[in-house]
């Protein structure tokens, strides 16, 4: 793959207008197409063969409309009047008199003829049928629903909207851009150049925009939830980004040592380039793995998501090395560039010189003392983790909206006059067995809804709904004394299932419980029990590839583990937040609930791909010190210094997208945000750059075993394009020359280690991949030199150079 990249790269610096100009073709015409074809979103979302979706289907069936949309508008009159005052009761006439007209509506039931009015008087609603779901509502009907509202608020009346009276799709607000401004503050720090840190941001914004267009185009194909446009451009600008600057990063350092510009971009984008597919591949595999559940707007969220970190990708390897042929050494300081060209001509001599990335304070205390961090931030993560244990699953509800919203304002209404229960009330279908009389339909809708009443405490009221046309199929309406997002209310679902079965035998029936609130609980239970298998697989995953790429078995199991500890961590902060309530001040958190029951497998998937890149960019550092001679524990230390500057500002950036997202005005949105950032922020800082460093110290050599058998079956996957670097060095052989470390080149502008000469070699063995120790030289000095520091010969293993025992 490397030498693909390799040539594509070259391709892509010589044809860079052709390349360019296909791309924006591509940007534009996608947004032509989402402009003028896309569909709509959904906020409603289903899994078909729950037992409460197969009653609401059956329940369509037999009573047809029954089941469709419906939304409220609540009346509210001011403190000393009630609804009954001639003003208000002109008011509300108008109001579903021309909301019954518009376009969509089916039937709509004023207040007083539905009798539901509060016992004061005061409060009123009328609930409106649509024709479809939510997402066959006219939006132009929702906007004029809101301006009747609106019209008819007289003598301080109040009128709110909830429901499918309301647009569902969310809005990305102006806090999402905060992220994008720290990201380019952290790229200029990193390069110290504009052109070089404005690349990384244009390349993901195209990428997100080509990507997030799609998606659009799609919605007027596909049904899907209104949560993945958003989460595609938040991990489609985040990894846009990321990818970016691993391959600027290794380009920059190669020019700055005086490689040719054009062999530079076409060398990094063989070797970064290949860290690059390799990571955006792990992530879509991760996203694409949601289809293993077997939920379909999960899968469909999954699959958008992943298109777009599939064009980041694309971008990164075809539009990227384009641009950095139109920037040329641009992409250094103005006061490195000269230096930079001495050498591309040769004038500065040819003697190899090296700049070494000295460890940090950070690693060398880790260094010192691994058990110490090892122990400490296992116990600081799992103490963290601890609210994970009273994770609640649910969907969200107008309850669940800003208070200053319509929606959550009417949900506030309803719970003051009629109960919580009011808000999500269950439905309870009566399907006549054979034999069993339909003349007798009422009485025995009659005799189920008052069993139902007494079936449990939590219980409000239970009254028949209405019967089909020739009597075999009726409907009962339970509403609980709970919110549909409470856990009574789910403990009452399972209650009146349980007692569906005897009850339906009584009366010659066939007992179903449905509505809303019940799919919404069936949803989240199905999420939940496919959660472990998600799970599963993902650590699987991980274990398989690093195994691949780091030819190890401890390696994978500490990398495995690791992501556990992090997801933890994200889940037992999503818990004491969003539904504890803690700091929900300074996170924006109106109302705790209980947590968005696709949000733990999202975070899996998402968070797995993430970590394991950084796994990939910090670990390998240290694999390659270890081959190439360094005893295994001088080896973490010359990986991580080698490494960890580019992975810190690779971890930065994308903290800081997703934390743009955590004051978005759609508390499903900020809470993904908030857990992806804290995610990112936990792997790449703590389990990455503290607890896998610390292991590996205590380790040692066992931390690179691998069984003699194992190794001869597994394939050697070059992930870091050490045999392009071997077979350009062989057709073109040349000076001396220092490798280039993850982060790149060490001097003026700070992005790792120097260059010299137009090959890099490592004691004429090629020096390769992203984290390479560039001269082999270890930081305690240690060499390189193909033997091992006890004075024994070294020899291949899987392509590469390891000490023999």
């Amino acid at each position: 793959m490397a030498t693909f990249l390799y040539r594509l790269g070259r391709l892509a610096v010589g044809h860079r207008r052709a390349f360019l100009i296909g791309w924006l073709v591509i940007f534009f015409g996608m947004g032509t197409a989402a402009a003028t074809l896309a569909g709509t979103f959904t906020t409603s979302l289903s899994i078909p063969g729950t037992p409460a979706q197969a009653a609401l289907d059956e329940l369509n069936e037999k009573i047809p409309g029954s089941g469709d949309a419906t939304g409220r508008i609540v009346f509210v009159a001011p403190e000393g009047k009630t609804l009954a005052d001639p003003a208000y009761q002109q008011a509300i006439g108008t109001v579903v008199k021309e909301v019954s007209g518009l376009p969509g509506v089916t039937s709509i039931v004023d207040p007083a003829t539905a009798r539901t009015v509060s016992p004061d008087q005061r409060v009123g609603f009328a609930t409106a049928s649509f024709k479809g779901q939510l997402t066959e509502i006219p939006l132009e009907t929702q906007n004029e629903i809101k301006t009747i509202a609106d019209a008819n608020q007289v003598d301080g009346l109040q009128i709110f909207r909830g429901g499918g009276t309301v647009p569902q799709a969310p809005s990305v607000g102006s806090t999402e851009g905060l992220g994008v401004i720290v990201a380019l503050v952290v790229l200029m720090i990193t390069f110290g150049s504009f052109v070089a840190a404005g690349l990384p941001m244009l390349t993901a914004l195209i990428g997100v925009g080509t990507g997030v267009s799609g998606i659009l185009w799609a919605s007027s194909a596909i049904e899907m939830s209104n949560t993945a446009p958003i989460l595609a451009l938040m991990l489609g600008l985040a990894v846009g980004i990321d990818y970016a600057l691993f391959i600027v990063s290794r380009h920059r350092a190669q020019v700055k040592g005086g490689m040719a510009i054009e062999e530079s971009i076409a060398r990094a984008n063989g070797t970064a380039g290949s860290a690059v597919v390799f990571a955006g591949l792990t992530v879509l595999i991760a996203l694409a793995g949601l289809s293993v559940v077997g939920i379909p707007f999960l899968s469909i969220m999954g699959i958008a998501a992943a298109g777009t970190v599939a064009v980041a990708v694309l971008i990164a390897i075809t539009l990227l090395p384009a641009l950095l042929g139109f920037a040329g050494d641009k992409v250094l300081p103005r006061k490195a560039r000269a230096a930079a060209a001495a050498l591309r001509d040769g004038s500065a001599g040819s003697s190899a010189t090296v700049e070494h990335h000295e460890p940090n304070r950070w690693i060398r205390a880790i260094a010192r003392k691994p058990a110490l961090f090892l122990v400490g931030g296992v116990v600081a993560m799992g103490v963290l983790a601890i609210p994970v244990t009273s994770l609640q699953l649910g969907l969200p509800d107008d309850g669940s909206a800003s208070p200053d919203t319509t929606q959550r304002q009417a949900y506030d209404a309803v719970t003051s006059s009629f109960g919580a229960g009011a808000n999500g009330p269950l439905l309870v279908t009566v399907a006549l067995n054979p034999g069993t009389d339909p003349a007798s339909m009422q009485q025995i809708l009659g005799g189920v809804a008052q069993s139902l009443q007494t079936a449990s405490p939590d219980v409000a009221v239970a009254l028949p709904a209405g019967a089909s046309p020739d009597g075999s199929y009726g409907l009962i309406t339970v509403v609980p004394k709970s919110g549909p997002s409470d856990e009574a209310t789910v403990d009452l679902v399972h209650t009146l299932r349980d007692q569906a079965g005897p009850l339906g035998s009584q009366v010659g029936a066939t007992l179903k419980v449905t509505g809303l609130t019940a799919v919404a609980i069936d949803i989240s239970d199905k999420l939940a029990s496919a959660l472990p298998v998600y799970l599963l697989i993902v650590v699987g995953l991980a274990l398989v590839l690093l195994l691949l790429v780091f030819r190890s078995i401890v390696v994978p199991v500490v990398a495995a583990l690791g992501f556990l500890l992090s997801i933890g961590v994200a889940f037992g902060a999503v818990v004491a937040v969003y539904q504890w309530g803690w700091l929900s001040a300074i996170f924006g958190v109106d109302t705790p609930a209980p947590i968005i029951s696709f949000l733990p497998i999202l975070l899996i998937g998402v968070l797995f791909g993430l970590a394991m890149d950084y796994q990939v960019f910090m670990v390998s550092g240290m694999r390659e010190a270890y081959v190439h001679g360094a005893d295994p524990k001088t080896a973490v230390v010359t990986g991580f210094a080698n490494g960890s500057r580019v992975v810190t500002a690779a971890a930065i950036i994308m903290t800081s997208v997703f934390a743009g997202f955590m004051l978005a005005p759609d508390k499903i949105i900020a809470s993904i945000g908030f857990a992806l950032g804290l995610g990112v922020l936990v792997d790449a800082f703590v389990v990455r750059m503290t607890l896998t460093p610390a292991i590996m110290r205590l380790l040692g050599q066992a931390a690179w075993y691998l069984p003699a058998w194992l190794a001869r079956i597994l394939p050697n996957v070059d992930i870091e394009g050490e045999k392009l670097l071997a077979q350009l060095d062989a057709d073109r052989p040349a000076p001396a020359m220092v490798g280039v470390g993850a982060g790149g080149a060490s001097g003026p502008d700070s992005d790792g280690a120097t260059v010299r000469g137009a090959h890099a070699r490592v004691d004429g063995q090629p020096a390769s991949g992203l984290t390479a120790p560039l001269d082999g030289a270890a930081s305690d000095g240690s060499t390189s030199n193909g033997a091992a520091t006890d004075g024994s010969a070294a020899q291949p293993a899987g392509g590469r150079h390891r000490a023999r025992d």
